[in-house]
């Protein structure tokens, strides 16, 4: 199923170990420093919680409450219960709950099997496969080397993020790389 997003989205795939959350928390400080308003989205392989037990906000939600949205002066958050299992959230169903109108890129981590634009991140340590030859939406690969399969889209060295900031500010919203919003 192919993401449509009103503002530019951009994802972060790979196998895990690869560097993903590393690379983005390099990444985001520098975008944000060019004046980008980011939103991201993060996807988990396994249950999770950011609430912690013996909080009020976990106690009601536990108790039934389906949706529960904990506020301050600083921030909030929403959490809410899936009615059933499923394998993985929709990843334009998650889109869709960002207020779009405060952000100029979407970054997502993860949702290798969603259809919208990637940035693939590769080890040559880890020996694994690497995802571009079956997935077009893959417009660059973030490695420690170039990869050895011809063709393969633009290659960026895993340890410059300068370069890759450059690539994402160009690519994504058609700016100069030392240029503001």
């Amino acid at each position: 199923m192919k993401i449509n997003s009103d503002i530019p989205i951009l994802g972060f795939v790979g196998f895990s170990g690869t560097g993903k959350t590393t690379l983005l928390k390099k990444l985001l400080p520098m975008l944000t420093e060019k004046g980008v308003r980011i939103g991201m989205i993060k996807h988990a392989h396994h249950q999770f919680d950011i609430d912690k037990p013996g909080k009020d906000s976990y106690e009601l939600r536990k108790a039934g409450a389906s949706q529960m949205l904990i506020a301050s002066s600083k921030r909030w958050a929403l959490m809410v219960e899936n009615e059933t299992d499923q394998d993985d959230p929709e990843l334009g169903y998650l889109l869709n709950q960002l207020d779009t109108e405060k952000l100029d890129l979407i970054l997502v981590e993860g949702f290798k099997y969603a259809t919208y634009p990637k940035i693939e991140l590769h080890r040559k340590e880890m020996k694994q496969v690497y995802l571009f030859p079956n997935d077009d939406s893959i417009i660059a690969i973030v490695s420690d080397e170039e990869p050895d399969i011809q063709p393969h889209p633009d290659w960026l060295d895993i340890n410059n993020p300068d370069a890759i900031c450059q690539f994402i500010l160009l690519n994504r919203f058609g700016q100069k790389p030392n240029s503001t919003t």
